[in-house]
């Protein structure tokens, strides 16, 4: 089975305050640094919108996903002194999202089950 067949991808959009979107940008350089530390990491990738900041995320299960945000846990707090996190979105296998409902239940995310597609 490939670790692809348990991956559970995260899409946080942050919405940036005026004028603080360098401060954010600075905050991605540290995301990226910690996250490049984790072997559970499948991929990892800022891009932007005007004041909208996406993130790109996934990892091996939800234990990958929990690592990860315990991991940036610091660098979660500096970006929301400037910016509020508006939607946070996870897809994966239903098994590995119902281990997540409870640890992210304050997040209030919505939880996508995979159903069909190709992973190579």
């Amino acid at each position: 089975m490939s670790e692809l067949s348990s991956a559970v991808s995260i899409h946080p959009y942050f919405k940036v305050q005026e004028g603080k979107l360098d401060a954010f940008r600075e905050t991605m350089k540290e995301f990226v640094a910690r996250t490049s530390t984790e072997d559970t990491c499948l991929y990892y990738d800022f891009s932007v919108n005007g004041n909208v900041v996406f993130c790109r995320e996934a990892y091996i299960g939800a234990a990958g996903v929990l690592k990860h945000l315990e991991n940036v846990g610091s660098c979660i707090e500096e970006a929301l002194a400037f910016s509020e996190l508006f939607r946070l979105e996870l897809h994966g296998p239903a098994d590995e999202l119902d281990k997540l409902r409870e640890p992210l239940a304050e997040l209030n995310p919505e939880f996508f089950a995979h159903v069909t597609g190709v992973a190579n």
